[in-house]
């Protein structure tokens, strides 16, 4: 079996020529157009020192990101990289996304490989073996790649890397840490000063309270998309940070027994790492009257038969909080 057969399933990207040309022309002034129209500006910045980044990155990086918007997340990141780098990096998408006409022009032009989900137990397994082999090749050829810490975004704003993202990267490796380490994680911190969805958001966590057996359905997934592509988002900053391999290796040298512990304390242990450089890597932004009063616009927006404003404004300063919690956090252990 030929290479491209054996990934056809999970490259999204494969076209012909002239497709993937039209498809170039068309999706990045489109990725210009929202920028200029959802946000004051979108800017790519560094934590620590910008060489070390840099040198990182061309030696081939997995950006491994937060998330806040499941398309313009690794969009516009795609195409800072690509101006300033000349970098196209390989990106994760979930199968849940397809079916709108405008999803097939992206994932071509954005060289997009699939996530499926909602399977199986066991066809899960064999998709995640197929996923993980690829990935891994696509790390020996020296290419880039891009994926969320966690399947969906973090509604309450606490962004934790999932384990299960690391064990499906590491399947069939007998050397945890070694296997990490050639995928040389670069984690990036995506930061939005207004999240378009966090009203949606809101809505969501009062329905689950409201009956716990409450289900997402097809068109709220679509209407997410719709807002978070469209919705104004303000200053929004992707912040690159360094390799966690030096850290990787500094965590071993103190903690020689992690090499012969079980797997998923060593996931643990290297996620611990993850969300420590997203965590830092967060901007703060001033939040005053102006923010309040854009909540509460936000809550207008809400429409439920038994709406709680007091339950549903909570949870949006929440979900704004928790970065800053645990910027501080992280911070605090830094300089201990």
């Amino acid at each position: 079996m030929k290479q491209i057969d054996k990934y056809r399933q999970i490259r999204a990207y494969h076209t012909e020529g002239l497709q993937f040309v039209l498809d170039w022309i068309t999706v990045f002034p489109y990725l210009r157009y929202l920028a200029c129209k959802t946000t004051t500006s979108v800017e790519l910045a560094y934590l620590g020192e910008r060489k070390r980044i840099e040198e990182d990155i061309l030696h081939g990086a997995f950006f491994l990101t937060n998330h806040r918007d499941i398309c313009m997340d690794s969009a516009w990141l795609s195409e800072m990289l690509r101006k300033r780098y000349l970098i196209r990096p390989y990106i994760g998408i979930g199968n849940n996304l397809f079916g709108k006409w405008w999803i097939e022009p992206l994932v071509r032009s954005l060289r997009c490989f699939v996530v499926i989900r909602n399977v199986s137990p066991r066809e899960q397994l064999q998709n995640a073996q197929l996923l993980s082999e690829y990935l891994a090749m696509l790390r020996r050829k020296g290419k880039s790649i891009w994926l969320a810490q966690r399947q969906g975004r973090a509604k309450d704003g606490n962004d934790l890397t999932q384990p299960a993202v690391l064990k499906m990267l590491t399947l069939g490796t007998e050397d945890f840490f070694e296997a990490i380490k050639l995928l040389n994680i670069c984690p990036v911190s995506i930061n939005y000063e207004y999240d378009p969805c966090d009203y949606l958001k809101a809505r969501e966590m009062q329905l689950v309270r409201d009956n716990p057996n409450w289900r997402k359905s097809r068109k709220d997934d679509l209407v997410s998309m719709q807002v978070g592509i469209e919705g104004q988002k303000g200053r929004v900053v992707y912040r690159l940070t360094p390799s966690i391999n030096p850290e990787i290796d500094e965590l071993l040298e103190k903690h020689p027994e992690l090499r012969t512990q079980a797997r998923n304390e060593q996931i643990q242990a290297v996620c611990s790492i993850i969300d420590r450089h997203i965590h830092l890597g967060y901007e703060i932004y001033e939040r005053g009257e102006a923010f309040e009063q854009y909540l509460q616009g936000q809550l207008q927006k809400i429409h439920l038969p038994h709406k709680d404003d007091a339950f549903l404004m909570q949870k949006m300063h929440e979900m704004y909080a928790k970065p800053v919690e645990n910027y501080n956090i992280a911070n605090k252990q830094k300089q201990q």
